[in-house]
């Protein structure tokens, strides 16, 4: 079904061969792509991988050009997949880590932290038997210094633009406009002297405001505006892309909304913004922080008399969006729901409040927080299964969780309160063993009859039945031991543990 797809979009499989990750993550999700130069990386460059790994954002990157592999195993002129990040604690103090996948399932780096690196000693036995897996998959860990030494672009797709944006909330609007620049009508060009043509180019008229001040607030507002262009050939590269950007101006007095503005108002106002170069990418976006009111927006070609089709979209908490000196009207938007922002915002404040967090802590944060869908049964934290919650998350054996643990254990909390809540037909707050065991299977864990007994034997109560509590100990438990197995063996039937690595797994039983 992938590759026939991609046959239609592309024309032929040939045409598949070339291209760029932005290109392709934005035609097979329609999200917002952020690519970023590794050379010129962004210093809070670690706490957007960190954000966009937590959402599930699909992550690409792309090496230097001259395809070839290299000695350090890494192939230029590539695209690489980042499938996580990890920050570990050696020996000499902090490590920032990131995952990466080549998509040829084989051909991994060989620098430090690959599967051979004996830089894997620095670590404690547990981060080491947790993260390394000796495989020849295409999947490698390498430091984020080594990362931005050696692949020249990182591409964030985000399918809602919380990430881009930075801003907590939960709900935003978008508006889609389909447009064409047409030689001798809509071709304008960029600004330039002389202005003559520039006007000639599609106008589309932008209102903003904050929903919650409604229009009369002053405070900015962040508005997102992505420049999509279409192919200009089925078979994409026979032409390449133009290089396309967009201005934006501000329309203080502007009341007639259907009639196109003349070359004397680019004569007479200069841009807001505009674009720092043209890029001859699929998309070029930007955010924008703008104070409630009317804006202008002109996409356009780097060169005038050049012809293609575009996509205007613009994402904001509340807008009016439409083009002017057309027949389209006016187009409301359309809600979208970015159902990470209100975790988002609550694990951010925790970490301003906690910069870690201990088991006592932890303890109060879970007894004070409402897991909504367990209905009138809330369950209890004791303080020891929060230090075993600690003890199974904390691989560094600090005695805290970070930021980034904490995410993964929120996120796995969700997960295992919808499957509990889920298998919990008659709302008692307990699963008996078939219960269980079909819980855990929903979440990716597969036990016979036998061992889900024993399970209910070993973590529920006397009547035979488990809690939340002890279902959550379980599944992490569970799931930890299953990742020390996969890393450890070599034929997925068996493993050999040193006595060291023994004695760290009985914490797992």
């Amino acid at each position: 079904m992938l590759a026939s797809s991609s046959f239609g979009l592309s024309g032929s499989y040939e045409d598949l061969q070339i291209g760029q990750v932005s290109d392709a993550l934005v035609d097979f999700t329609g999200g917002v792509t952020m690519t970023i130069n590794l050379e010129e990386a962004p210093s809070n460059l670690w706490d957007l991988l960190a954000q966009a790994t937590y959402r599930r954002t699909l992550i690409g990157c792309q090496t230097h050009p001259q395809q070839r592999v290299l000695e350090n195993g890494l192939v230029n002129g590539h695209a690489y997949t980042l499938t996580g990040i990890w920050k570990v604690t050696c020996k000499y103090g902090p490590e920032y880590l990131v995952r990466l996948r080549n998509p040829w399932g084989k051909v991994e780096w060989k620098g430090d932290w690959s599967d051979s690196s004996s830089t894997w000693e620095l670590l404690s036995p547990k981060e080491k038997i947790l993260l390394l897996r000796i495989e020849n998959d295409g999947e490698f860990w390498m430091t984020l210094q080594d990362f931005k030494t050696h692949f020249v672009l990182l591409v964030i797709c985000e399918l809602t633009p919380g990430l881009l944006s930075h801003e907590v909330g939960q709900k935003w609007t978008y508006t889609v406009q389909e447009g064409r620049w047409e030689k001798g009508y809509t071709a304008g060009g960029r600004l330039q002297s002389p202005r003559d043509i520039f006007w000639k180019n599609p106008q589309f008229l932008l209102s903003v405001w904050r929903p919650e001040q409604g229009q009369r607030s002053l405070k900015p507002c962040s508005v997102l505006v992505s420049l999509l262009q279409k192919p200009r050939h089925r078979h994409r590269n026979r032409k390449p892309h133009l290089s396309i950007g967009f201005y934006l101006f501000r329309m203080d007095n502007y009341r007639d909304g259907q009639r196109r503005l003349p070359s004397e108002f680019f004569w007479r106002n200069v841009p807001l913004s505009k674009p720092e170069e043209f890029l001859r990418e699929k998309e070029v976006s930007k955010k924008l922080w703008l104070a409630p009111g009317t804006y202008l927006i002109i996409p356009c070609t780097s060169e005038a008399h050049q012809e293609s089709e575009f996509i205007l979209r613009v994402f904001s908490r509340k807008h009016i969006f439409h083009e002017i000196g057309s027949h389209s009207g006016v187009v409301f938007s359309k809600e979208i729901v970015d159902q990470n922002e209100e975790q988002n915002e609550f694990v951010t404040k925790l970490f301003e409040k906690y910069p870690e967090i201990n088991a006592v802590q932890l303890q109060n944060i879970l007894n004070h927080v409402t897991l909504s869908g367990l209905g009138n049964t809330q369950p209890l934290f004791s303080l020891e299964a929060c230090q075993g919650i600690l003890a199974l998350l904390d691989l560094n054996a600090s005695g805290t969780v970070s930021i980034q643990e904490f995410r993964d254990l929120w996120k796995q909390l969700m997960l295992y309160k919808e499957v509990f809540h889920k298998q919990d037909t008659n709302r008692s707050g307990y699963l008996n063993w078939l219960q269980l065991q079909a819980a855990m299977m929903e979440a990716g864990i597969v036990l016979s009859d036998n061992v889900c007994k024993l399970m209910v034997i070993r973590y529920g109560g006397p009547n035979l039945q488990i809690n939340f509590v002890s279902f959550v100990l379980l599944m992490l438990r569970a799931e930890n031991m299953e990742d020390a197995f996969q890393n450890l063996t070599q034929d997925g039937k068996g493993i050999y543990l040193q006595k060291s690595e023994w004695m760290m797994m009985t914490l797992y039983t």
